[in-house]
């Protein structure tokens, strides 16, 4: 067994770091925004009611920076920076998606023009070596699966496509006060955990040693922006924020499941060995599914796929009777079961997982439909028996 043992204190230093300075410097950036016109105005598919600053991702990335740049100088976090580039990579692919961000916070960019951003960002990120390397395919050998190395175009496009997907996913579920901010807490918490696993059974293998730092810092980004974001908000994350948030995801996602080694996991099932994809497709299930309706849902009516409307998940929960924190609320639950779910396969067999699992799924279901059913048991008491000569 893997005598490795985690640098516990210094992934919660670098956490708290990045919550304090997010924290600090989003009121700064606050005044910043409004003093460039950075507000969004009230329009007919939004929820709230006054017009509110944007930019917030600006401080979202600045504390993630500052508590990735901190490890540096930590005697065993500062070693991911020996071992690989990638998280230098994610941080100036950070940047470059920041900068379009706050250009469209202030000035609504097209479409076209954020999805050149945000395939150079992701070009960036290549060019630092984080890469998609291997993909595992399930058969129906003794096996149960194989590993296909992908050649450097393939892992390249893979790469580029996943972190383009985030990004826009992630950018699409920032509609409701704290929504964004707490779901990519959450998210960013499994696959801390995931990684942490995949670290300490790796037995601090230097390929495993970059996404637990990424999700930490991300962490505490996320929980810093919180206080100022949640309901009701004082200043919305933007596009800087969400799109930096979803290329952070990637980076993290890709680093840990794209060099994904079977030796690591010993004996474990089938399902153990794709725990990576599955967790990618878990944390960010919601925005993922949410966008890939909208895309439905606009090509259908013969709009741009990517033109703006207030059809989005949240807008239903709202529609459905639920009030705007409960509607948080309960995207943040769904975010945790997908996300428990998914890395509880690290730890135990889907055999075992499974059931409390979908316990949590069933009580999240009840949550998510009970306004409704309320409603409806209401208007059958307001409408009163049914007289015995209509039966």
């Amino acid at each position: 067994m893997p005598s490795y043992v985690l640098p516990l204190r210094e992934y919660a230093l670098v956490c708290g770091a990045a919550v304090v300075v997010t924290f600090l410097l989003t009121g700064v950036v606050r005044l910043i925004a409004v003093r460039v016109g950075a507000v969004s105005p009230i329009r007919e598919r939004d929820v709230h009611s006054l017009p509110t600053p944007r930019m917030g991702g600006l401080a979202v990335y600045l504390g993630f920076a500052a508590a990735v740049l901190m490890a540096l100088q930590l005697p065993a976090l500062g070693a991911a920076f020996v071992s690989s580039s990638e998280i230098l990579g994610v941080l100036a692919a950070g940047g470059v998606i920041c900068l379009v961000g706050i250009i469209d916070d202030r000035f609504d960019l097209d479409a076209v023009a954020k999805l050149a951003g945000q395939i150079l960002a992701a070009g960036v990120m290549v060019l630092f070596g984080v890469q998609w390397q291997v993909l595992w395919l399930p058969s129906n050998g003794p096996s149960g699966g194989s590993l296909v190395s992908l050649d450097q175009t393939q892992g390249i496009v893979l790469t580029v496509l996943l972190t383009v997907v985030l990004t826009n996913a992630m950018n699409f579920i920032d509609g409701l006060d704290g929504l964004l901010a707490g779901v990519a807490a959450i998210s960013a918490f499994a696959l801390l955990i995931f990684s942490a696993r995949q670290l300490v059974l790796s037995g601090d293998d230097a390929s495993a040693s970059q996404p637990p730092l990424i999700a930490a810092a991300l962490l505490g980004a996320c929980i810093g922006f919180l206080p100022h974001n949640f309901s009701p908000a004082r200043i919305f994350m933007g596009d800087s924020g969400s799109m930096f948030i979803g290329l952070a995801m990637a980076g993290a996602t890709i680093s840990a499941g794209g060099k994904l080694d079977p030796s690591t996991f010993g004996p474990r099932s089938t399902i153990a060995l794709l725990a990576p994809l599955i967790v990618a497709l878990a944390v960010v299930f919601i925005p993922v599914l949410d966008f890939l309706l909208a895309v439905i849902r606009r090509t259908k009516e013969g709009r741009h796929p990517f033109s703006a409307d207030n059809q989005h998940l949240h807008h239903r929960m709202l529609a459905i009777g639920h009030t705007h924190r409960q509607a948080v609320l309960i995207f943040y639950y769904w975010a945790f079961a997908l996300s428990a779910g998914a890395v509880s396969l690290m730890f135990v067999s889907w055999q075992v997982a499974v059931i409390p699992t979908s316990v949590l799924f069933l009580v999240g279901l009840m949550f998510s439909v009970w306004p409704r059913v309320r409603a409806r048991r209401r208007a059958r008491r307001e409408r009163g028996p049914i007289p015995a000569t209509l039966r």
